[in-house]
């Protein structure tokens, strides 16, 4: 059995974590030496929230404000999860 994303860790960037938009490609990106990470879809609005005073609760209720019927309460804890586990968010 897979365990439960942490609802109650307040994600932030990890410190050598840069944003960036790349308006040649128009493109959402997080970088760090030697990698680069391209954020599609509704990715940047929800590490925009990572600033690590919201909990990921207090993040997955502010999307499911704004995106009305996404599936944000299983999809944003899944995939916040999937960033920490890379070492974008701490």
């Amino acid at each position: 059995m897979r365990a439960a994303p942490v609802t109650d860790w307040r994600p932030v960037l990890a410190p050598a974590i840069v944003r960036r938009h790349d308006p040649v490609r128009d493109a959402d990106l997080l970088l760090l030496p030697e990698r680069v990470g391209v954020l599609t879809g509704r990715a940047e609005t929800v590490v925009g929230l990572c600033d690590g005073t919201r909990s990921v609760c207090e993040i997955v209720d502010a999307l499911a404000e704004r995106f009305p019927g996404a599936p944000v309460a299983t999809d944003v804890p899944t995939f916040l999860e999937r960033l920490r586990k890379e070492g974008w968010l701490r």
